[in-house]
């Protein structure tokens, strides 16, 4: 859905008064074009082909790319080569977990839900499956997954591997959903593992990194289908900073935006319910970010004449319901692209640390324009997930993928570290294997199983090597 008509022409007028003369050029306001995240292969050559993420910011030339169709092909490769692999799945993560000059292993064709129980509400699917491939027909079998992320294009493999979450303050990571895991080592052993079976095995590839092995399969314990209402409401900032620790424990989910150099952001809430499947208006997110590079690039001289425009503008715009089924509320389209660095914070500290974050972003970066996105999620026990025994508040800072990002990350992590955060391991960071293993508790024992299943270090890249070596 596109930025409505009346409030285009909202904000042109109040743009327009603001500057107090004629803008440069025609206002269109559009989404921005799609980016191919990868190059197709030619027709007839076997020359390698260049790889890179969603947002551009990590890139490779692999000597080789593999997407084996099946289990046994995916063995009978492992077995017929001793070259290093590392598998990727959508490339969707901006930390250079992926990159490689060796084999690079797509699991994309592992896809699929292959079993199910409808007793214990769990079942095992591909570990290629995206995200947004399991929430229908997991419905159909009488399932939902308790928690998804806002994003559905991940590979359901890097989801898990890197704890990707959503948010609750009583729900946790992903990865505390998985009951087993298949994992194929580097001499194509198949390990099928649960809390009863290679139980160390199991625990590490809760987290793994795809530092362990090839995961084929998880087997993930979900619950019966279930609508929410989602509920999206504009504030002033300090209104919703007040308002944040009550509403995470009000709601299911509670998460919070702010738009920098506008004193506003929105909250998104969602609630379990039976009400009939309805929709307002919807605010196009898209479209949005696309309004707000704009108004920068108008604004970016007067801080104080881009609030009034933005603040007020956003003053205009209207609570918005959803009720639909729980997959088809949790996530959002995101086709414009950003590079991200993310947090995640011990809950006390974690609005202490997102004000400080906002002052200095405004104090010294006026070129930033990209929300901010602030989550909670629930601690657990697995060994590399960065909410290992800490109930988290996530902090997410974000710049458009055309725009460099390391002045304001190289800013704002410090921040982060002071709090004690610990990154997300799908994004930005700086940290080296000594920081990780001084906030991990298990870091030497996730080590000792890595090097147990692939002494060689076939599924390390420069990046994990650095971390483990």
């Amino acid at each position: 859905m596109s930025l409505p008509t009346n409030r285009r022409t909202l904000l042109k007028t109040l743009v327009a008064t603001a500057i107090g003369s004629s803008l440069p050029g025609q206002v269109v306001f559009a989404g921005e074009p799609a980016i191919a995240g990868r190059t197709a292969s030619p027709a007839g050559t076997a020359a390698p082909i260049p790889w890179r993420n969603w947002s551009g910011s990590q890139h490779s030339l692999p000597s080789r790319r593999e997407a084996p169709a099946s289990l046994g092909a995916l063995q009978q490769l492992l077995r017929d080569t001793d070259a290093p692999v590392r598998p990727v799945g959508s490339g969707h993560s901006f930390s250079p977990l992926v990159p490689t000059d060796d084999i690079l292993l797509s699991v994309n064709r592992l896809n699929g839900i292959l079993s199910h129980d409808t007793d214990s509400l769990q079942a095992t699917i591909a570990a290629g499956t995206r995200l947004g491939q399991i929430g229908g027909p997991l419905e159909a079998l009488g399932q939902a997954l308790r928690n998804m992320p806002d994003i559905d294009q991940q590979t359901l493999a890097g989801s898990l591997s890197t704890a990707t979450h959503g948010t609750g303050a009583t729900l946790p990571c992903m990865s505390d959903f998985i009951t087993g895991v298949q994992l194929v080592t580097a001499d194509g052993e198949l390990l099928e593992c649960d809390s009863n079976h290679h139980a160390d095995v199991f625990q590490a590839a809760k987290v793994g990194l795809g530092a362990l092995g090839i995961i084929t399969a998880y087997r993930l314990q979900n619950t019966s289908p279930y609508k929410l209402r989602k509920v999206t409401e504009w504030q002033a900032i300090e209104d919703i900073l007040d308002e944040a620790e009550a509403n995470a424990d009000r709601y299911r989910n509670f998460e919070f935006f702010y738009i920098p150099f506008s004193g506003m952001g929105f909250t998104e809430t969602h609630e379990i319910t039976d009400d009939p499947v309805s929709a307002t208006a919807r605010f196009d997110q898209n479209d949005g970010a696309d309004t707000l590079r704009k108004v920068r690039n108008w604004l970016e001289w007067s801080p104080r004449l881009r609030r009034l425009v933005l603040s007020s503008y956003m003053k205009t715009l209207g609570r918005e319901e959803k009720v639909a089924s729980s997959w088809q509320t949790y996530t959002s389209d995101r086709n414009v692209r950003f590079n991200e660095m993310e947090y995640h914070l011990p809950r006390e500290l974690g609005l202490q640390a997102f004000r400080e974050i906002r002052a200095l972003v405004e104090q010294r970066f006026p070129e930033v324009f990209f929300p901010f996105e602030v989550r909670y999620v629930k601690g657990d026990d697995i060994w590399l997930s960065p909410f290992y025994q800490q109930d988290s508040i996530s902090i997410a800072v974000h710049r458009f993928h055309e725009e460099d990002h390391a002045p304001l990350f190289q800013a704002v992590e410090p921040i982060f570290r002071k709090y004690h955060g610990r990154p997300h391991w799908g994004k930005m960071n700086t940290l080296k294997g000594e920081d990780f293993r001084r906030l991990y508790p298990h870091w030497d024992d996730f080590a000792a199983v890595r090097q147990m299943l692939d002494p060689d270090g076939r599924f390390l890249n420069p990046y994990l090597k650095g971390l483990f070596a």
